[in-house]
Order: C-alpha cells, then structure tokens, then sequence
C-alpha cells in the first residue's frame, strides 16, 4: 500500500527518525536498544497509512515502547490482541541487531501482555467502539521510538540515561514530534506519563506558545500506584473536564 495524503509525511519521519536513532552509540547501562521502526517498520508503516492520513485535533503522546508493546508489533502501546484484531494491523516482524534472551521478539506471536497497552486502546474500544471513530479525531504516538535494556534484561526509560546519550536523542526525538506535530496539525497534546507530557510543553512553547494546548494524563503502566485506581476513569474525567471529549 502507498502512503498517502499526511500518512506520507508521517512515513517519511519515521524513515529518518529510524536512521538517526540507529547512528548513537549508547553507553554506561544501556546494553540493549531495539528499534521497532526498522525491524517492525512494515507493521509501524500499516499503522501510519491505515489511521494517519487525515489532520488529528488531538494527539496522544506516550513515552517510549514497551517491550511486550511496541518493541513487539511497531505500534505505540502495541499490545497484540487490540493492534491485530481490534485495528486490523499484522505484518511480520524481523528482530533486533541485538536481542537480550530474557526479552526476544516474536512480534504478533508474542504471548505477553503490555499491561499499559491494554489500559490505554481498551478505553478507547470501550469510549469509541471502532478504531475508525477513535481516529478520526485522535492519534497516539510516542516520544521516544527506542527500547532500553540493562545487562539483566530490565527497561530503561530514556531520561534514565546518562546526558550525553540523552542530549544526543532528545535532538532526534524532538525533531520526529515536530514531524509529526507538522503532519498532523493537532490543536491539543496530550502528555501520557509527566515525562511525554513534559515534552509536549517544550514542543507547544517552540511552536509559538498558546496554539497548542498541553494536557498531562496518568501513565498507565502498572508500576505506578496511581494507573492502578481506575486508570480509565481518572483519564477520562480529566480529558472530559479539558473539553478534548
């Protein structure tokens, strides 16, 4: 399929992005960085043809993937079951240049869940229904399109990494949103976690200030107390009193 309309621009960022992301050497804990846009890149661009073609009132912004999500399928919070039979996307996927035993690839055979994943597109499923009406007016990307792992197989988060690498991809990184942002002409950014919402500021203040808005939710992740009282609720309640639903 040939991308076309804004999901061109979108492929094309995430063409660069991947190359340059692909160039730094990480250093200190990182042992491990998997980069789904090249060895998932036929599943990521599925998902960028298929729901990206179209402007986005709003944006969702997570931080980086997942290593049961995107790191699995290319798409952000990539959990199998909503990315294949909820949006209708599968692709095979290839692997990592290097990959730790204790999280191998296996892409749309992957039987773990990424438990942020399920949260997040299972409040959309149930708010929207189809993927077509969550998308119309929505679009969910990441920050950061690089996983982390420490010699033992353990996540790492990109401001978990020391300055030099962290300078180094926040350039990147910065650049790809505002691809995005470009692409898509959003007129909220909302932060998924304070770190993606952090970076949305920084984005809405260089495009001028006051022309985006910027929305923080709660991370999903089931490592923060927090996601686990009724995440969906709290994001809810929050997004409906902004007005964004």
């Amino acid at each position: 399929m040939r991308p076309s309309g804004k999901s061109q621009e979108l492929v094309r960022a995430s063409r660069r992005c991947a190359q340059a992301c692909s160039r730094i050497g990480f250093h200190a804990r990182v042992e491990y960085a998997y980069n789904p846009l090249l060895y998932a890149r036929a599943a990521h661009e599925q998902y960028l043809e298929k729901f990206g073609a179209t402007q986005k009132p709003v944006l969702f912004l997570g931080m980086n993937p997942g290593p049961w999500g995107m790191a699995q399928t290319g798409v952000p919070f990539g959990e199998v079951s909503f990315v294949r039979d909820w949006m209708g996307i599968s692709a095979p996927v290839g692997r990592p240049v290097r990959e730790h035993p204790r999280v191998p690839v296996t892409g749309f055979g992957c039987s773990r869940s990424e438990v942020s994943g399920k949260r997040l597109w299972g409040l959309m499923r149930e708010r929207f229904g189809s993927p077509d009406e969550f998308f119309s007016r929505h679009f969910v990307a990441n920050y950061c399109q690089l996983l982390f792992l420490d010699a033992l197989g353990r996540n790492m988060t990109p401001d978990k990494l020391i300055t030099k690498d962290r300078e180094a991809l926040q350039q990147i990184c910065d650049m790809h949103l505002a691809a995005v942002v470009d692409a898509l002409l959003p007129r909220w950014l909302v932060g998924i976690g304070k770190f993606a919402e952090a970076r949305c500021e920084a984005l809405a203040h260089a495009h001028g200030g006051g022309k985006i808005g910027v929305l923080g939710i709660p991370h999903p992740s089931p490592a923060s107390p927090q996601a686990n009282r009724d995440w969906a609720g709290q994001t809810s309640a929050i997004l409906l009193e902004a007005g964004i639903w």
